[in-house]
């Protein structure tokens, strides 16, 4: 099994990114944390947009009361929208389509479509979906997807790429993995801090500005490692649980 790892978005080959690559995509701060959670709190599925444009213009082929609009753009919540952090969806998303628009994350998903398959990661889900990968893996090379911030590279994406290549690591076995130097980079970075998650995303520039947000209670929520089976899958163009898997608690 090889892993390689891309530090942003912007570095994403979507002519590469083809059928014999699975893609891995972390948007720890917040979109991909954000996506497993409301598929915890049981939405229907998530559908990653470009922008709030795109969203709105999606939401018109639904009823109001089966959609909910999350979005952000430079880390300001878009004008109509719900706010991405997970602690301000639980109470608004259950059965419903969440049309998610971000500045980094959803772009990354979306850029990423061509793979074989796109799993949506961060700490909260990376041990089970690192599981899944073993379990379908048919020599595939995995692409290990740091969404970043805005052509910046982004340290809790890394750190959370790296939980994710360790849990890899230790299911299938060293003798079995290779590891380009940026995925091997990212585990030792991770092995080094494994038990400071919370610092490391609360350090970070992105989680510098979640803290001036008054959102802690996100942070430590999703620092939390392996906390949750969720398995989200990107199929065509919307994310949902692989379906009928007790992995998708929050069906």
């Amino acid at each position: 099994m090889k892993v390689h790892l891309l530090l942003k978005k912007e570095e994403i080959d979507t002519v590469q990114m083809s059928d014999d690559k699975i893609a891995v995509v972390f948007d720890v701060l917040l979109a991909t944390s954000t996506i497993i959670s409301c598929l915890q709190f049981g939405a229907k599925e998530v559908i990653p947009v470009m922008n709030g444009e795109e969203a709105i213009l999606m939401a018109k082929g639904y009823k109001t009361e089966d959609v909910a609009l999350v979005g952000e753009y430079d880390g300001i919540t878009i004008d109509g929208f719900l706010s991405p952090a997970p602690s301000r969806l639980e109470e608004h998303v259950k059965n419903k389509t969440v049309l998610l628009s971000t500045t980094n994350g959803t772009v990354a998903i979306r850029q990423s479509a061509p793979a074989k398959e796109v799993y949506i990661a961060s700490l909260l889900n990376g041990e089970a979906v690192s599981k899944q990968i073993i379990k379908t893996y048919d020599n595939e090379t995995i692409i290990v997807v740091c969404s970043g911030s805005s052509n910046q590279f982004c340290l809790e994406d890394f750190y959370g790429a790296g939980y994710f290549i360790e849990q890899l690591v230790k299911e299938y076995g060293l003798n079995n993995i290779e590891l380009t130097d940026s995925a091997l980079a990212s585990k030792i970075f991770y092995q080094n801090l494994s038990h400071e998650a919370y610092n490391v995303l609360s350090e970070s520039r992105v989680g510098q500005m979640l803290h001036s947000h008054d959102l802690q209670q996100d942070l430590a929520f999703v620092s939390k490692q392996g906390e949750l089976s969720i398995i989200p899958i990107l199929l065509e163009k919307k994310i949902i649980c692989l379906e009928k898997m007790e992995t998708c608690k929050g069906k």
